[in-house]
């Protein structure tokens, strides 16, 4: 029994030795570090710095907004890649370019101009202060910023989905009786759910560990509006190199089982709707 597939690149033995060497040097390696250097704490020190306020608060917000914002991509960022995949439109092309901008664009300067839009004074945040709405400098602001960074890892996952589902299966389901609403739940939505699950993982995991685009707009607040990346760098600032990697060590644990949460979930649904 051959427990290899054939594949077009030659050497097995060579290319997973690269892989190993590679993710080794750039992934595993960084992360064994950081361990280790929070290990010199010991349990007891890791939790005392697990349960200050400050950090709790911290991890809170940077969780618990990056958890909202990519939900909130989910659902425009699928209407998005659903308008772009099936309508032909003018400025379509300059559409789908402009989805990609927050993956050029660097962070600080997408942090500035969100700043400049929402604050008090600004475009969008001036009218909305006169009806006692505040966005910039408080947690909202930061929920801003990571929907402005993550939505287009929903829409370049989901839209290639959505171009390959066959129009024929929607025509079949509503000669059959069935209203736009069951097609939608019943045969679009489940061929959607992995790719929906994938990009929601990618805008999260890149909500939880963003920081230029958010110091501008958060208002960096303790216990209020300050995100633990913000907090780390506090922490190296103060030449508390213990508690800096203490935190991202936290970080590091609690992204990894949200993320292994959402692959089973992933897996689980690919079962249950029967793709691979």
């Amino acid at each position: 029994m051959s427990f290899r597939r054939p594949s077009i690149l030659p050497g097995f033995g060579l290319t997973l030795g690269y892989t190993l060497v590679y993710l080794t040097a750039i992934v595993l390696l960084p992360v064994a570090l950081l361990i280790l250097r929070s290990s010199s704490l010991g349990l007891d020190g890791l939790w005392a710095i697990a349960t200050e306020p400050r950090v709790l608060a911290a991890l809170r917000i940077s969780f618990g907004m990056s958890l909202a914002a990519a939900g909130i991509n989910v659902v425009f960022g699928a209407i998005i890649a659903w308008v772009l995949a099936r309508y032909e439109f003018p400025g379509r092309r300059l559409l789908d370019a402009v989805v990609d901008l927050p993956f050029a664009l660097p962070t600080a300067v997408a942090g500035i101009a969100l700043a400049s839009l929402y604050a008090p004074s600004g475009w969008i945040g001036g009218p909305l202060s006169t009806l006692g709405w505040r966005i910039a400098y408080t947690p909202l602001g930061i929920g801003v910023a990571l929907i402005f960074i993550g939505l287009p890892f929903i829409v370049r996952t989901v839209q290639p989905v959505i171009e390959e589902l066959d129009a024929d299966v929607e025509e079949a389901s509503a000669t059959l009786g069935a209203t736009r609403a069951q097609t939608l739940l019943r045969v679009i939505l489940p061929s959607l759910v992995p790719a929906l699950l994938t990009g929601f993982a990618l805008a999260f995991a890149r909500g939880v560990g963003e920081y230029g685009s958010v110091i501008f707009l958060a208002g960096n607040l303790p216990y209020v509006s300050e995100i633990a990346p913000l907090l780390i760098v506090v922490k190296l600032e103060q030449f508390d190199y213990a508690s800096a990697t203490a935190i991202a060590t936290l970080m590091l644990i609690v992204s990894f089982f949200i993320l292994l949460v959402i692959n089973l979930i992933q897996s689980w649904s690919r079962r249950r709707f029967g793709y691979v």
